[in-house]
């Protein structure tokens, strides 16, 4: 495991932003295997839990048009907003077309914008939902409508904030949308480590992918990750990091097959943030997916993982 190194952070904030959105219902008609409610869920532990104020909790503005055309189509986002997606691409969103849905998406993404803004004052922020990294430049896909991550770094990027951003994904499911999204941009480093035989079937590759058997256990996970990330940091020096944490990974996930336990994704989420912190790199966490069978253990990985963000929250140099 990484061992963290001096570094020339300045001082240490009590308080780290978090941002949310699950005020923005979407409505999902009985029986969808979405789970909604884990982010309502996920705000109310940590507040109660006391790891998060609520003063630090905060609603973000919507993403823009402007914002959201740095990585979509515009034919795209006028299907969207005027409810003219096909029925072929409603279903590969898997959400029912609704304005409350188009809505919710652009509160999420500039939830994640707003938590790359945080990140470079405080050194580490969080959005509580956001990892929507399966929708591509002209299509929608996994429950993703927009591509959250791509959206984030292009509008720092465009606000002069930054210049070269990484995202580092360890949802268990590849981020298509986000290698669609940034191919051929030099400034955006993407990085997937996944399920190799898992959603989405036909891969779109990114800077680094590194798909992963089923069953990988945490021992492999965690050295497979390292070496990674040593090798993304070798050659990538970012101004900021945007970290798809992902509750998928779990042994009880329907949708996951790669076993972690919950204390192999605390390590996980460790190791990166440990990694970052190493070199200065303020990071943005977002939650990705999470479909165990009991709803509870998704909300405690996410938990966890802000409850490790938090520790890592800095005034940065």
């Amino acid at each position: 495991m990484t061992i963290l190194k001096p570094h020339s952070l300045i001082d240490y904030a009590k308080d780290m932003k978090a941002y949310y959105t699950d005020i923005f219902v979407l409505p999902l008609p009985p029986g969808h295997r979405f789970p909604m409610v884990k982010y309502k869920l996920l705000r109310e532990r940590l507040i109660s839990s006391g790891v998060m104020e609520p003063d630090d909790l905060i609603v973000p503005e919507a993403a823009t048009d402007e914002d959201i055309l740095r990585c979509h189509t515009p034919e795209y986002l006028h299907k969207l907003m005027t409810g003219t997606l096909s029925r072929k691409e409603e279903v590969r969103i898997g959400f029912p077309w609704t304005l409350e849905m188009v809505e919710r998406s652009r509160r999420s993404s500039g939830a994640t914008i707003r938590a790359a803004i945080s990140a470079l004052t405080e050194g580490t922020s969080a959005n509580l939902a956001g990892g929507t990294h399966h929708a591509g430049r002209d299509f929608g896909a996994g429950f993703s409508v927009f591509c959250d991550a791509a959206i984030a770094a292009r509008a720092l990027q465009h606000r002069g904030l930054v210049e070269k951003v990484l995202v580092i994904d360890c949802d268990v499911h590849q981020g298509n949308g986000t290698a669609d999204v940034c191919r051929d941009d030099p400034t955006i480093f993407t990085f997937s480590l996944h399920g190799e035989r898992n959603f989405p079937f036909r891969k779109i590759n990114g800077d680094l992918d590194i798909g992963l058997v089923e069953g990988t256990g945490d021992a492999d996970y965690l050295s497979t990750l390292e070496t990674a990330l040593e090798r993304v940091l070798s050659v990538f020096d970012p101004d900021l990091a945007i970290y798809q944490s992902g509750a998928d990974p779990f042994v009880d996930d329907k949708l996951g097959k790669l076993a972690l336990s919950k204390a192999g994704l605390a390590k996980r989420d460790r190791l990166v943030l440990s990694m970052l912190r190493n070199e200065d790199i303020p990071v943005a966490v977002t939650m990705g997916g999470g479909y165990a069978q009991n709803v509870d253990d998704v909300v405690d990985i996410h938990f966890e993982t802000i409850r490790i963000a938090k520790s890592f929250c800095s005034v940065m140099a």
